[in-house]
């Protein structure tokens, strides 16, 4: 069970942090938990490509969140030649919507498609990969989800549970995926929640949206929907999970100095491993050991 960090950003753009996205490689599935700007890049620089990606699931809408989705269902389409299984996807109420307007024949992609599903080049080039006619468009199995429900996958369990973040407008999911090996959370972008605080008790990774320094919100509505660090903290300890992964990072915070003194604010808090997410990291479930001085 490995977890690589590939977006640990914002919504402003950063050469930095790729916007929000968490891969999740269980051997014989490897889920993506969001899919926002800069993912799709972070993944190949990971050592992934499009085809590995077999389950996607999304927290909420906010582009962020969701703009590379495209980039993902339309390389795995078109590199899987028909030789894999349709991408499974999970999100919550118009995620089906996003889905359709992109892909269906009347959709951004479709005329597209249509030319890649019946242009005879294109049709030789999808042969030469291994498919066999006559091609398919992208069709990926979709099945949305609100708080509560349980996904069964193979030798795993996901579950999610509503974060306070952007309701009304938009349904906001936090998740917990449960494995063999051990547990790992994701808030998505939220506020303080008991709920979610109990959906990731004793989980062995919890990454959890750090935006802002405790106390500099704009206001009492803001924090509601928009955890701070001293709030990720308490959630971590609330929950008993063993390692926190401070994520969802703003430019207010990610300063050296400020960085190092927030996570001692937090370790006062959380007694767990902190660690100050960036992408690309691979994050262990196990605690972290230094390595045997050999110099």
């Amino acid at each position: 069970m490995e977890i690589v960090l590939l977006g640990t950003g914002t919504p402003a753009p950063s050469l930095k942090r790729a916007s929000s996205s968490y891969l999740v490689d269980l051997g014989g599935s490897v889920i993506l938990f969001d899919c926002g700007p800069g993912a799709y890049h972070r993944m190949m620089e990971a050592g992934y490509r499009a085809t590995d990606i077999t389950h996607l699931a999304f927290s909420h809408l906010h582009y962020d969140h969701c703009l590379d989705y495209a980039r993902l269902v339309m390389t795995r389409w078109d590199q899987g030649a028909g030789q894999i299984p349709e991408l499974a996807v999970y999100g919550p109420a118009h995620t089906a919507r996003m889905t359709r307007l992109l892909f269906a024949a009347d959709g951004v992609f479709g005329p597209d498609i249509a030319a890649r599903t019946t242009l005879e080049p294109s049709v030789q080039v999808y042969e030469s990969r291994g498919g066999t006619r006559p091609r398919k468009g992208p069709e990926p199995v979709l099945r949305e989800i609100a708080s509560g429900d349980v996904v069964e996958g193979d030798g795993w369990t996901l579950s999610a549970v509503s974060v306070p973040h952007a309701q009304p407008v938009l349904e906001c999911l936090g998740f917990r995926l449960d494995a063999p090996r051990g547990a790992f959370a994701y808030s998505g972008d939220a506020g303080p929640s008991s709920a979610f605080a109990r959906l990731a008790a004793g989980s062995d990774v919890l990454v959890h949206m750090t935006y802002q320094i405790s106390g500099t919100a704009p206001g009492p509505e803001w924090t509601r929907g928009a955890a701070g660090h001293m709030e990720s903290a308490r959630i971590a300890a609330e929950a008993g999970a063993r390692t926190l992964v401070v994520s969802h990072v703003s430019n207010q915070m990610d300063v050296p100095g400020v960085r190092e003194r927030l996570i001692a604010e937090m370790a006062e808090v959380f007694a767990g491993n902190i660690v100050w997410g960036e992408d690309l990291m691979r994050v262990p479930l196990a605690d972290p050991e230094a390595e045997r001085h050999t110099g």
